[in-house]
């Protein structure tokens, strides 16, 4: 009896910890630094819980471009591989020469959940500004989801509200399902577990607010479901698409 029960708890405890973990899957884009005055930016992209820093395994991207200006540019075949942890991210160079809000974006290949049973396919933006021409920053890019930008996403203050729009196919998406995760780089414990990812909804209009409690990068992620299916194994399931915004904020420096 005391092994079954044994048997039962273990078996609890490793469905509870799949579900935590499947909860708060972020596709990451970050660059070296967000305002810049030229010279080349690196960008990193990971698959992660950003707060408690459990990376997963990254397939190559289907999609990684940039956005300025009214111009779009493929950077696709400049993404190169590399490890951590024994886990796949990916990383490109970029020379920054012309003025402007260079919005970055990427698309992750499908990826399989099996604890949850579905795909999630989340398409990633940040934004870096150079050379002072704060122009282009609340761009629409037109992918399949996407959250733009209704306040600045770089020079912000900590403490500072941030909003978006949440958009699935070019249209607003009334009560989305936004997460809210800090990358976690300095070793922050959570009171426990709901503090770690923040939950809100956006409104009728898919607009959410959120005030961005203190410095560092956090990522906002809109989930929606895909009005299709993926297969895996022969079989089809459903999609999860995220629409992640990256954006910075900063303490004030004497």
């Amino acid at each position: 009896m005391k092994k079954a029960l044994k048997a039962f708890a273990f078996l609890l405890t490793a469905v509870f910890v799949l579900q935590g973990e499947a909860g708060a899957h972020f596709l990451m884009l970050l660059p070296s630094e967000d305002i810049v005055s030229g010279g080349q930016v690196v960008l990193k992209a990971r698959f992660l819980h950003p707060f408690e820093g459990q990376l997963m395994d990254m397939a190559r991207p289907e999609e990684f471009g940039l956005y300025l200006r009214g111009e779009r540019t493929d950077l696709l075949g400049t993404l190169r591989p590399l490890r951590q942890e024994g886990r796949r991210l990916w990383q490109a160079v970029y020379e920054l020469r012309r003025p402007g809000d260079h919005v970055f974006y990427l698309k992750q290949a499908p990826y399989f959940e099996p604890s949850e049973g579905r795909f999630i396919l989340q398409y990633a933006k940040v934004v870096v500004n150079a050379f002072a021409l704060q122009e282009g920053w609340d761009a629409e890019l037109g992918l399949e989801a996407e959250i733009v930008p209704l306040s600045r996403p770089y020079g912000l203050w900590a403490g500072n509200v941030f909003q978006g729009v949440v958009k699935m196919g070019g249209r607003p998406v009334p009560f989305a399902l936004v997460e809210v995760q800090h990358y976690n780089t300095t070793g922050l414990k959570a009171p426990s577990e709901p503090f770690i990812t923040q939950v809100l909804k956006a409104d009728a209009h898919g607009v959410f607010t959120y005030a961005i409690p203190w410095e560092g990068w956090w990522g906002f992620a809109a989930l929606l479901e895909a009005p299709y299916r993926l297969s895996h194994k022969g079989r089809r399931y459903p999609v999860e698409l995220g629409a992640v915004l990256w954006v910075r904020a900063r303490g004030p420096r004497r």
